[in-house]
């Protein structure tokens, strides 16, 4: 599969104007190792010379994949989350979260793959290279933000993994703990929330490992201390707080997909042309617009179809959506 690097992507945007934050004002040094690090980083996805941490971003690049428009605020994008594990109000995560502990944390690696096992989080990501990718993020419900994420790229963990050729997908689970997790007391949903992904579409060099947004560690609401991000599905497919990773050779069974499966699809591609049975998803609100704004027209794939499309050329993506 062929890698597409826009340079032309890169974001030029000063940090400060990214990220208006106390604690990520040391943009100079930042700055001056990302220019160091930047081309050798993405030519041939070169590990950085420091180990990836979810405790320390000192090294962090700019991704070329990143979106040129200005992110949401730090408090925009962690006062309003979908997180049914801490509640099914957009504000109760940010409520209910503040407690949850996320150190230590392991991840268990099992199915269709050479390196199996159970591992320390930190010891699993310390040969990537972290990232910041200024991506967009759009919710079924149509809202959506923009969010300067920081990662690494999937393609690189699963690869670590050495799947075998029956790996035709990639699963993932969330933690399971109703007394760490109160929204698990609760039977919105099926326990615990899987997710899954193509092994195609998981190798594709936009989905992103997050752990931090905007400089600084994963916030507990916006799924700490690992999460999945999509940029060209719908938020639900990004799965947070993920303890397992299997890959399995059949489509794994998908938490809304099971809970809704005329609502909620496989694939869950942002399709504007195909409406959810209880409203359109032609238009989307940007989260922090005025009342009095336009709503902003839908793209197809989230506006990253110039990446992902050739995914699904022979998809009817109003029957697989």
């Amino acid at each position: 599969m062929s890698i597409i690097i826009k340079s032309s992507r890169a974001s030029d945007i000063k940090s400060s104007e990214i990220t208006p934050e106390s604690d990520y004002l040391n943009r100079r040094e930042f700055i001056k190792k990302s220019s160091l690090l930047l081309g050798a980083a993405w030519a041939g996805r070169v590990a950085m010379p420091v180990a990836a941490s979810t405790k320390d971003f000192s090294s962090i690049i700019k991704s070329p994949y990143s979106t040129d428009v200005p992110p949401n605020s730090f408090k925009e994008i962690t006062s309003y989350n979908n997180f049914y594990e801490f509640g099914t109000s957009k504000k109760d995560p940010a409520r209910n979260a503040g407690d949850f502990q996320t150190d230590p944390w392991s991840i268990t690696i099992e199915g269709e793959c050479k390196k199996q096992g159970r591992f320390d989080l930190d010891d699993l990501i310390k040969p990537f290279a972290l990232e910041e990718r200024i991506y967009r993020f759009r919710c079924v419900e149509g809202w959506s933000m923009v969010i300067p994420w920081i990662g690494f790229s999937l393609a690189d963990l699963i690869k670590q993994c050495e799947p075998n050729s029956r790996a035709k997908y990639i699963e993932f689970t969330t933690l399971y703990d109703p007394k760490r997790m109160p929204g698990q007391k609760r039977r919105v949903l099926q326990w615990p929330y899987t997710e899954g992904l193509r092994i195609d579409e998981a190798m594709n060099p936009l989905t992103l490992m997050a752990v931090g947004l905007y400089g600084k560690t994963m916030p507990n609401q916006n799924g700490a201390p690992i999460r999945l991000v999509v940029p060209w599905k719908y938020g639900f497919k990004s799965i947070k707080s993920i303890v397992k990773i299997r890959f399995t050779e059949t489509q794994p069974a998908c938490t809304w997909n099971v809970t809704a499966p005329k609502e909620y699809g496989f694939y869950s591609n942002v399709n504007p042309n195909v409406d959810h049975p209880r409203w359109s998803q032609r238009t989307e609100r940007r989260i922090g617009s005025k009342f009095w704004e336009p709503k902003q027209k839908t793209l197809m794939f989230n506006g990253y179809g110039e990446d992902v499309a050739y995914l699904y050329k022979d998809m009817d993506l109003t029957k697989y959506f």
